[in-house]
């Protein structure tokens, strides 16, 4: 009898547990709306970051771009005003904390508060480890690590005496798995998701929600701002292909879409692209095989140049692979989104 009384006594508990989880998963959520909604972009003037803002613009957010360019800036604010959005431009060099902060003083100023950060700001520098030096490293965690940090700061106090507020941080699938050949990128991205992930433990009880965000190659056309090292011909060509091609890459329109919905919903991570799931599956399931076929890979890739020259940018490293039909997708997304700027 006792036997019987006790698997009742905990089916009964296993009932009312199920239901008090189901009250709270059922309860329905305050829907996250941007309208009217401050939100700071870093790298907003061009790719990603230009594409986010539109389509932020599209839903009534206020927007403040982040950049180092003002002409870069001016032609994005240019655009974002053509769609009705209240835009503020701030020339602002992420690695410098004092300029972060007067830019998020400024931010507050003018915009009444904050109650989105998105740190996108990036750089890339792609080549061999033989050519990399420890200033790219440097440079590298300076904007993708210390720049959110800095941003993180000067912005959470805002959020906090405000109730709430959302962070996103553009990671990378080169932060969660080490690709060859773009070193400083990928240990930055690294140093970026912990920080994001251990964020987000700590701020939910506050009502700020943050979200990690992992894309793997985009059609933005920023493979021409990258800075390209060794044997920069071959090294441009392989990276503004694989970024081109449909199967490795997604549209930026699609993923500035999937991120905004995901720090609607607060989500804690955002993968972008079916590529980008299945290396972090196979990472995970099968580290050794990843490892084997990332070893492959990196063979595939130029080796170094033992006479290589100064680092070269993307648009100085043309050959007859790049551009080409190969990568016609990326240089029209490059017109699009800002990455080829006309000085006059």
């Amino acid at each position: 009898m006792s036997r019987a009384m006790n698997r009742i006594a905990v089916l009964t508990a296993a009932l009312a547990v199920g239901a008090v989880a189901g009250i709270a998963l059922g309860k329905p959520r305050k829907q996250f709306s941007f309208r009217g909604r401050s939100v700071i972009i870093t790298g907003g003037s061009r790719g990603l970051g230009l594409e986010l803002a539109r389509q932020l613009a599209m839903q009534r957010a206020r927007l403040t771009l982040i950049a180092r360019d003002l002409l870069e800036l001016k032609r994005a604010e240019r655009e974002l005003k053509g769609l009705g959005a209240e835009v503020l431009t701030v020339p602002c060099d992420v690695r410098q904390q004092r300029e972060v902060v007067e830019a998020v003083t400024r931010t507050v100023t003018e915009m009444g508060r904050v109650d989105v950060l998105i740190n996108n700001a990036g750089i890339i520098q792609v080549g061999p480890m033989d050519e990399m030096s420890l200033e790219d490293f440097e440079d590298a965690m300076a904007v993708h690590f210390f720049g959110p940090l800095y941003f993180t700061l000067a912005a959470l106090p805002h959020m906090k005496a405000s109730g709430g507020g959302r962070i996103v941080n553009i990671s990378s699938i080169g932060g969660k798995i080490a690709v060859p050949h773009l070193l400083p990128y990928t240990a930055s991205k690294f140093a970026l998701a912990g920080f994001s992930d251990g964020l987000r433990a700590e701020l939910k009880q506050k009502n700020i929600h943050v979200t990690t965000v992992c894309p793997g190659l985009m059609r933005t056309g920023s493979p021409r701002n990258a800075v390209i090292k060794g044997k920069y011909r071959q090294e441009y060509a392989w990276f503004s292909i694989s970024s081109s091609l449909p199967l490795l890459s997604t549209s930026v329109e699609s993923a500035a879409a999937k991120i905004i919905e995901g720090c609607r919903r607060g989500r804690s991570r955002v993968l972008i692209g079916a590529h980008t799931r299945f290396a972090l599956l196979l990472n995970e399931i099968a580290p050794a095989a990843a490892a084997k076929l990332s070893s492959i890979i990196n063979h595939l890739l130029p080796g170094q140049d033992s006479g290589a020259g100064a680092p070269k940018m993307g648009y100085e490293s043309h050959s007859k692979w790049s551009p080409s039909w190969l990568t016609h997708l990326n240089d029209r997304a490059a017109w699009k989104n800002n990455e080829i700027l006309i000085r006059s």
